[in-house]
């Protein structure tokens, strides 16, 4: 199946289904010589895993990542980086009952149609189950550009949102607080609110904001390899999400080019950041920032009318372990992918100077 793999120079293609023996990937194009962090990947993965707290999926994985090449004795040998990530609490009873019925605003219909053979158990290859080997991979990374900064945040949880800008807010409140909000008064809210809407059987979706800084100037390539547009295509690609925007994004829109121009200082830093740190989609030096917006998770766990695969309409109702919103465990989720973006576009920078 194509569409397994992302990036140009470093480049991560990933395999495995939600409820088989194992998931992983292959990290091509990594330079020799990188020393490895192996407990701050594992720290990254702790941040995606399920069952951290109450207001997540009660899936209980540790998601240890077990590497099978391309390191030796902690350094990176430039040859491929295999890893897994072992499946060890599949409950693939659970999807028993939707194995000729098709769940709402999932995968199921779309994927029977386009190979005929459906994995029903948990999405297969479309479970954001797949998503532990992005962390991995972005893990990696991160510590190959470790000069860049990269913070994720949860901005809003339905109509509760944060009102102050990223430059006003306590990124070290990120990790204090189950929801990974920038404000602790607002994490209550939304921790609150998650909770009844998970007894109500239902789901609520969100946003998450990121603010990349010390990003040098100069990432980004013309005319279709745009910075923003590589970003774009990176968190558009994450499961549930359904908007991305950067910058002055969609409120741009709403303001003259008089006001929204950002004038220069002498030495080239601007005195407004509109343009979210990309012009002409090759970084700036500024800070980038952009959005990400995710969707109600698709599973409720209410009677719910769908048909099945002879097209008869029937009645099912949601079984298992689910997320009653999907913000908390995708900020480091968002934080990974931006960075192999930033890996990939600093390595073809690289290139392009020779």
């Amino acid at each position: 199946m194509a569409g397994n793999s992302f990036g140009n120079i470093f480049k991560l293609t990933t395999f495995g289904e939600s409820h088989g023996v194992a998931i992983g990937g292959v990290i091509d194009g990594c330079p020799a010589g990188l020393f490895i962090d192996f407990e701050a990947i594992q720290a990254e993965m702790q941040r995606r895993k399920p069952g951290q707290s109450s207001i997540v999926t009660q899936r209980k994985e540790e998601d240890e990542v077990r590497f099978l090449s391309g390191i030796f004795e902690g350094v990176t040998t430039g040859t491929s980086i295999g890893f897994i990530i072992e499946n060890t609490n599949q409950k693939a009873k659970d999807y028993s009952h939707i194995k000729d019925q098709y769940r709402p605003s999932h995968a199921d219909y779309t994927y029977d149609k386009k190979y005929g053979v459906r994995d029903y158990r948990g999405g297969g290859r479309s479970s954001a189950r797949e998503t532990a080997c992005r962390v991995v991979a972005g893990a990696i990374a991160k510590q190959l550009v470790k000069d860049i900064k990269i913070t994720a945040y949860v901005s809003s949880v339905g109509s509760l949102q944060l009102q102050k800008r990223y430059q006003d807010l306590d990124f070290l409140e990120i990790e204090k607080n189950p929801v990974r909000t920038a404000d602790a008064a607002m994490a209550v809210e939304m921790e609150n609110y998650i909770k009844q809407i998970r007894k109500e059987g239902d789901t609520i979706g969100g946003v998450i904001s990121c603010v990349i800084e010390n990003c040098p100037i100069g990432l980004g390539e013309p005319v279709f390899d745009k910075l923003h547009a590589a970003l774009g295509s990176a968190m558009l690609s994450i499961n549930a999400v359904k908007g991305f925007q950067y910058g002055s994004g969609f409120d741009g829109t709403q303001m003259k080019g008089s006001a929204h121009n950002d004038l220069f200082n002498e030495d080239g830093s601007t005195k407004s950041n509109y343009s979210g740190g990309i012009q002409g989609g090759i970084s700036n030096g500024e800070a980038i920032y952009f959005d990400v917006a995710f969707k109600p998770v698709a599973t409720i766990m209410q009677a719910q009318e769908t048909i099945d695969q002879k097209g008869n309409t029937v009645e099912m109702k949601g079984k298992g372990r689910h997320d009653p919103c999907v913000v908390p465990r995708a900020v480091p989720i968002v934080e990974a992918m931006a960075a192999l973006v930033l890996a990939d576009y600093w390595l073809v920078n690289k290139i392009s100077k020779i």
